[in-house]
């Protein structure tokens, strides 16, 4: 299998809090209430460990409340390469209720200073020139912290690609942005954040798809965009394609999109046709909004829920990013 590092550069402890309904102004009572150690790029790698992956996270955590961190890469099985900074790392609040709903209350992050996100690149310069831990892709996902910049993201990504590696990033906004303008090889924005970049609404399928076909004529090789229940979409060389989930009840959307890039960089890296690696993808994601955390590559029924997810190949794709 593959080398992968995966960065989180302002992760979380995820505060998951299940309940009926949510009422502000009064006191709620929980079903259930869960603490773990997260962020986007974290949840990316327990996917990418438990496909079989050799993964390395990295990014910056508070070094006086790593403790659930540690024990969940421990857990996980993949190498711990975050910088520790002063401070604590951030907790984020979910609050997931039972019609699907899911509230997020996020804090802002730990600080990043000049002189740690320097420490940053140049960890990133001998990882890649070591041969025996140079990684075969590298995932950015989720925020900024304060003290780092969208240009930041860009010459990160950038600087990345210059030395060969496949760059995937997921996250939104300016960051988003200029991730796509400094070429990374991958993105995969949920559909308000395509919205957001295209600039224009995209109520429909057909405005989706050429929101996507947009990102591959900009040069991004990998264009993912996930759209909840009306599906996924993924424009490549490999051509356009679209898959349709299984209709699920849903406990909680948290980490559904990190387990679809995830997935489908396992597809991708494992060589996989296409239509094998989307549906892989997309029903795995599929299956994490049934509870609280990512997709459970073992669950009883996951082989029903790959024969019930539909892939169909839109068209070929051209290199100016229009439907051949």
């Amino acid at each position: 299998m593959a080398r992968v590092l995966t960065l989180t550069l302002n992760p979380a402890l995820d505060l998951s809090v299940s309940l009926e309904r949510l009422t502000p102004g009064a006191v709620n009572r929980t079903r259930e209430t869960h603490l773990t150690a997260a962020g986007k790029g974290v949840n990316v790698a327990r996917v990418l460990a438990d496909l079989g992956h050799d993964v390395t996270v990295s990014g910056f955590l508070g070094a006086d409340n790593d403790g659930p961190f540690l024990r969940a890469f421990e857990a996980t099985g993949v190498e711990d390469a975050f910088l520790r900074v002063p401070g604590e790392t951030r907790i984020n609040a979910k609050l997931a209720e039972a019609d699907g709903r899911v509230t997020d209350i996020n804090g802002p992050g730990a600080a990043i200073d000049a002189a740690a996100w320097q420490r940053l690149l140049d960890g990133l310069d001998t990882r890649i020139g070591d041969p025996r831990r140079r990684p075969d892709a590298v995932v950015i996902a989720g925020s900024l912290p304060p003290g780092v910049a969208p240009a930041d993201l860009s010459v990160l990504t950038a600087r990345l690609r210059e030395a060969g590696l496949s760059v995937w990033v997921d996250t939104s906004g300016e960051a988003l942005t200029r991730a796509i303008e400094a070429r990374a090889t991958a993105v995969k924005p949920n559909e308000q954040e395509l919205t957001a970049w295209a600039g224009e609404s995209l109520e429909n399928a057909e405005a989706r798809l050429k929101a996507a076909l947009r990102l591959y004529a900009a040069g991004i090789e990998e264009a993912v965009v996930s759209a909840g229940p009306a599906g996924v979409l993924w424009v490549s060389r490999r051509g356009a394609w679209q898959a349709m989930p299984p209709r699920l009840a849903v406990a909680s959307t948290v980490g559904a999109g990190d387990t679809l890039l995830a997935a489908l960089l396992h597809g991708v890296l494992s060589g996989h046709p296409p239509d094998q690696a989307l549906r892989l993808a997309t029903a795995l994601s599929a299956e994490s909004v049934r509870h609280v955390g990512v997709g459970n590559l073992h669950a009883d029924d996951f082989p029903q829920l790959q024969q019930q997810t539909r892939v169909r190949r839109l068209n070929d794709v051209d290199a100016g990013g229009a439907l051949a």
